[in-house]
């Protein structure tokens, strides 16, 4: 008897890089590589990478996947990158009050350092060796600035402010007493915390990918491990984290997989394929 074929091309999945698809060596693990492809070859379905990289840091990434859907989703939800035809197919930088919270923030803490992640370079203010380190890996050319309003104000897509856990902490009340919202600040680790635009995240573009697939809400994952995933997994019908995602996420979570270094995209999309027809 022929086993019937399982159709799943109304489903977009979204994995987080780091700590997600790789492992904490930051290497693809096998066991999701072979699963990716099962998702896609044999069953139809969409799958994409989401994360605070730029397009120029996720590029090997995404490529290693060796999969048909060429779109990404980039630098923490300020944009959309298709690496088939190298461009930018959606974005959305910031805009003139973010960009004036970051004006303010910077006056009001003179010893923190920050960089912004435009379309051109990295423009990065005060520089510290940490956040050198952050600059190299977004892979642009980087320009140094010590006048803030020397800096270009054109297509920033994202801000990243680097300083002791107990400075961040005090940036982020700061900064959450300007904002409109705090769906777009985001920490990406204890001593690093980021700025997209207002109404934009992870969660917004990954909803924004599956319009563009013809995909319906209803049919959409995403899996993280930390909190800079948290509002992808908000907007997204199933949303999952990996093992050792701390608590928070695990409570939003509707499927907890295992640790990232045991295949955790791989568990849950075993976990879609199984339970596909009570979605």
């Amino acid at each position: 008897m022929v086993k019937e074929k399982i159709d799943l091309s109304s489903w977009l999945v979204a994995s987080d890089i780091d700590g997600t698809i790789n492992n904490k060596a930051r290497r693809l693990v096998q066991k999701n590589y072979d699963m990716v492809h099962k998702f896609v070859d044999e069953h139809g379905g969409h799958f994409t990478l989401a994360s605070g990289r730029s397009p120029e840091s996720m590029r090997k990434h995404f490529k290693r996947l060796d999969i048909p859907d060429g779109k990404a989703v980039v630098l923490n939800g300020a944009g959309i990158y298709d690496f088939a035809s190298e461009q930018m197919v959606w974005k959305s930088p910031l805009n003139e009050h973010c960009i004036d919270m970051v004006r303010k923030s910077v006056q009001k803490f003179p010893f923190l350092a920050f960089q912004v992640v435009s379309d051109k370079a990295v423009y990065l203010f005060r520089p510290t060796p940490a956040s050198r380190i952050l600059a190299i890996n977004a892979k642009k050319e980087i320009k140094y600035f010590y006048d803030f309003e020397k800096i270009p104000k054109e297509n920033w897509y994202k801000v990243i402010y680097s300083g002791l856990p107990a400075q961040m902490k005090l940036l982020e009340k700061y900064i959450v007493s300007m904002s409109n919202t705090t769906d777009n600040l985001m920490y990406s680790s204890v001593c690093s915390y980021e700025m997209v635009n207002e109404d934009t995240n992870k969660g917004v573009a990954v909803l924004k990918l599956a319009e563009m697939l013809g995909v319906d809400k209803s049919k959409t994952a995403a899996i993280g491990d930390y909190f800079n995933d948290y509002q992808m997994l908000r907007r997204v019908a199933l949303p999952a984290c990996c093992g050792q995602a701390p608590e928070g996420m695990k409570k939003i979570a509707k499927f907890v997989a295992c640790h990232c270094n045991d295949g955790a995209v791989a568990d849950l999309i075993e976990y879609i394929i199984k339970n596909h027809s009570n979605f």
